[in-house]
């Protein structure tokens, strides 16, 4: 069975909400998934954007949102999540802070890879480890993962006063 992970907000690959994002209310959006392997432990959410700063020229993966031990029996994630399912922890995305913080490109069309894995265990108290930590301590326990990606672009005519 595959891991499934949607939002009642955007379809796959299709644009994401400006509401969930620096020019709306920043929070994050409403996510549901299903298909979690019976001999999972754990989940991990992670949310990044591959195509920073320019979709043109891209440098980096920009981190924003990590979280890990989300328990198995959790099936989604409410909009503007404030309250996250028991045992639950977060990472710190690249504002250097735990929390979402929602897409606000500088240029171009992002995407924005919305990722679940289902772990064969649950992973230990890891402080509020960056992408890479979370990953390395991930690494050879990963049952499935899953996918939605959204996309964003800032409308530069609110900016120009236009």
């Amino acid at each position: 069975m595959a891991l499934v992970l949607t939002s009642s907000a955007f379809a796959h690959q299709a644009a994401m909400p400006a509401h969930y994002t620096c020019d709306g209310a920043n929070v994050s959006p409403p996510l549901t998934w299903t298909g979690v392997p019976v001999d999972a432990k754990s989940l991990v959410l992670i949310v990044d954007d591959p195509d920073a700063p320019d979709p043109a020229a891209p440098q980096r993966v920009w981190v924003h949102w990590l979280l890990y031990n989300l328990p198995v029996d959790c099936n989604g994630l409410v909009e503007a999540v404030s309250v996250l399912p028991p045992g639950t922890l977060e990472g710190s995305n690249d504002w250097h802070r735990v929390g979402y913080g929602g897409p606000c490109p500088p240029i171009g069309r992002h995407r924005y890879f919305h990722t679940l894995y289902a772990l064969d265990g649950v992973l230990p108290d890891l402080g509020q480890p960056d992408k890479a930590a979370l990953l390395q301590a991930m690494q050879g326990h990963v049952l499935v993962q899953g996918e939605l990606i959204g996309q964003y672009q800032r409308d530069t005519s609110l900016e120009l006063g236009n």
